[in-house]
């Protein structure tokens, strides 16, 4: 359990590191602005490579069963989630899918990103991370390992996009201060003020 939460945290550190506009700026000062045609999908790349063992030692390591949701009710958890990917598929491709990957920079000049607010980001400002947090939990059969798992996964997208949010507040100033004060970050209508 321990093992797994200290990988999760180790990946998520590296992989928050590496997106970092910071490490950004130092990459193409370092290797030219040539070289951030290749720097998105090369992150990609690293993270899912970096993502395995997390994934091994939630496979491998001793585990015993929490729970399993009886039929017919795990088969609406199943529509559940075929639902939550259909969406987050749809979130993604909101978001430009070829820029979101890195392919579209390999052909052309990276250019500053924009501002998604309309479809599911009218609903909220992150449903890559509600629709996968959907997934993840309408599991119908629970483990220690994956509850380990989900907790420190639901626990990295609460931080991932509380940086990523002060990211775009740097990138999109008032234009995204503005979206922020109206759009909730996960939960459609769930809306907290911070006074």
């Amino acid at each position: 359990m321990f093992q797994i939460i200290f990988a999760l945290a180790v990946w998520g550190v590296v992989h928050s590191f590496l997106a970092s506009l910071a490490v950004k700026d130092f990459t193409r000062r370092t290797f030219g602005a040539g070289f951030m045609r290749l720097y998105r999908l090369a992150y990609n790349i690293f993270s899912a490579i970096s993502f395995l063992p997390v994934l091994w030692l939630v496979a491998t390591l001793p585990d015993h069963n929490l729970y399993s949701v009886p039929t017919p009710w795990k088969y609406l958890m199943f529509i559940g989630q075929g639902l939550a990917a259909l969406c987050l598929l749809v979130a993604v491709l909101q978001t430009d899918a070829l820029h979101f990957v890195g392919l579209k920079q390999l052909f052309e000049e990276d250019k500053p990103g924009e501002l998604v607010t309309g479809g599911f980001y009218k609903l909220v400002r992150h449903p890559i991370y509600t629709f996968s947090l959907l997934f993840l939990w309408l599991t119908p059969s629970m483990t220690v390992n994956s509850l380990t798992f989900y907790i420190g996964a639901t626990l990295y997208f609460l931080i991932g996009a509380y940086f990523e949010e002060r990211k775009l507040l740097r990138e999109f100033g008032s234009v995204y201060a503005e979206y922020k004060a109206v759009t909730p970050m996960l939960i459609p209508g769930l809306i907290i003020n911070k006074g």
